[in-house]
């Protein structure tokens, strides 16, 4: 997956539909929870066991929730002058550092 080409394409339908003047930090920040709430609801009330054995039609929208939360944060840190890439490997390094024992 290139980033950049992605966020690129982002840039061109943001562009195309003077969305620019909305996507401030905090804006696409809320966006981003938004669509995680609405990740997060495909879950409620279900058990460990059904959560892990979505039907076809609830994995298909946790898939297009998880597309929208990722587009929304690649916008993000395109805002903040942060590269996707390197901010999740030093996230994962840290992870690794401080919780792979072994």
């Amino acid at each position: 997956m290139n980033l950049e080409h992605l966020t690129e394409r982002l840039h061109r339908i943001r562009d195309t539909n003077d969305w620019k003047q909305f996507h401030s930090p905090k804006n696409l920040a809320m966006a981003a929870s938004v669509e995680m709430a609405e990740l997060v609801e495909i879950f409620q009330w279900l058990t460990e066991d059904q959560s892990r054995q979505l039907p076809a039609d609830k994995l298909a929208h946790a898939g297009q929730e998880v597309g929208d939360i990722v587009l929304y944060l690649l916008l993000l840190c395109s805002e903040l002058g942060l590269d996707m890439n390197e901010v999740v490997r030093a996230k994962l390094a840290d992870s690794e550092r401080r919780f792979a024992h072994g």
